[in-house]
């Protein structure tokens, strides 16, 4: 059977060689997927860190009932989005598994404890930085050419649908991760930030230059409202007001740098993904979501289920749909939904300039 799959395989590409078959009856729109925890698929597991989801209760609710390299009980922001593209999901770069007809699909180079910077999750050691991830791309691309050739790889690519997802880590795992840390001793809150984007800028256009056209770019969510900040800054069960400036002062430089780099690009290649609104909206009314709360992780253990890792010791809540957060830190699969409900149909008001929709309904058109 997996012979005559191969030799299936090879013949389309054969065809799609010689020009009598189109690419796109190999892979409807390839996915790439660059970031940390919130985005990360599993490329965590084949490192030596402790930034890692391969143990129990995680994947819980996948269909072996096991851990994936999720932070989630089930699927994540991209497993969702593979689904309104109609295709499998992206494979961790780092799997044997992503390879020949797979390749064509995408692939998921996020790696936990990530930042923006470089210094950013140092204690979790060896973790996959976003130049490393942006190395890997371009390897990637050599892989897939020797595959399907040079020119069908830049279209694939061009035609491609990118989310990147960071920031969250460069304040939790850096800026406030001890009292006086180097970097708030170095910058006050507002020139970290301004140094933040103009790191990220670069990464942006290193994108760009790596032939991506159609670049998802998620802001910072409400880091005072996770239950692992509940658990040590909130004495009320409030949102931490410190920690509630990142995204207020953090977020619409980062929709002006996407503005200002579609300017320049002369397309809008960026669009600015309002993670911080997506995620308030169910954080502020979770009843109105189904949700009995959300100030308490699902998985976890000290005051809102915040303090330290998800494991079998864990407290573990019976019914993960119906709470908004699975571990201190990472939302549930239904809360995940939402999300990326908002990333297909939302306003302008939480994707700009446009939703993922349009983008497929104008592609669909072209």
């Amino acid at each position: 059977m997996a012979e005559s799959r191969g030799l299936l395989f090879a013949l389309l590409l054969s065809l799609v060689a010689a020009g009598t078959l189109p690419s796109s009856s190999l892979a409807t729109r390839a996915f790439y997927v660059f970031g940390d925890s919130l985005v990360d698929n599993g490329n965590n597991n084949y490192l030596a860190t402790t930034a890692r989801a391969d143990q129990p209760p995680y994947g819980i609710d996948t269909p072996s009932h096991r851990a994936t390299g999720r932070f989630s009980n089930a699927k994540n922001v991209p497993d969702i989005v593979s689904e309104y593209l109609g295709a499998e999901p992206t494979l961790p770069y780092l799997s044997p598994q992503l390879d020949g007809e797979k390749l064509l699909v995408g692939a998921n180079f996020a790696s936990a404890g990530i930042g923006i910077l470089n210094d950013t999750g140092f204690q979790f050691v060896n973790i996959i930085r976003i130049n490393k991830q942006l190395h890997y791309f371009e390897q990637y691309q050599g892989r897939l050419s020797s595959l399907i050739g040079a020119e069908r790889t830049k279209k694939l690519v061009n035609e491609a649908l990118v989310l990147i997802t960071l920031g969250g880590n460069d304040f939790v795992n850096n800026y406030y991760l001890v009292p006086y840390s180097a970097r708030s001793r170095e910058f006050s809150l507002p020139d970290y930030i301004r140094y933040l984007i103009s790191e990220y800028k670069k990464i942006l256009m290193r994108l760009y230059d790596l032939g991506c056209r159609q670049v998802l770019v998620t802001g910072v969510g409400p880091l005072g409202c996770v239950p692992a900040i509940l658990a040590t800054r909130s004495r009320t069960g409030a949102c931490d007001p410190e920690m509630q400036r990142v995204p207020d002062l953090y977020n619409p430089q980062l929709v002006q740098l996407t503005s200002e780099l579609n300017s320049q690009c002369g397309d809008d290649v960026f669009v600015a993904v309002n993670a911080y609104k997506m995620h308030m909206d169910f954080i502020s009314d979770p009843a109105a979501y189904g949700f009995v709360t959300s100030k308490v992780a699902c998985c976890g253990q000290g005051p809102h289920n915040g303090l330290g890792l998800c494991t079998v010791l864990s407290n573990l809540c019976p019914n993960r749909d119906i709470y908004a957060f699975w571990d201190a830190y990472h939302p549930t699969e239904k809360a995940n939904r939402i999300i990326v409900g908002q990333f297909m149909t939302g306003s302008n008001e939480y994707m700009n300039p446009m939703n993922l929709s349009t983008i497929l309904a104008m592609d669909a058109r072209t």
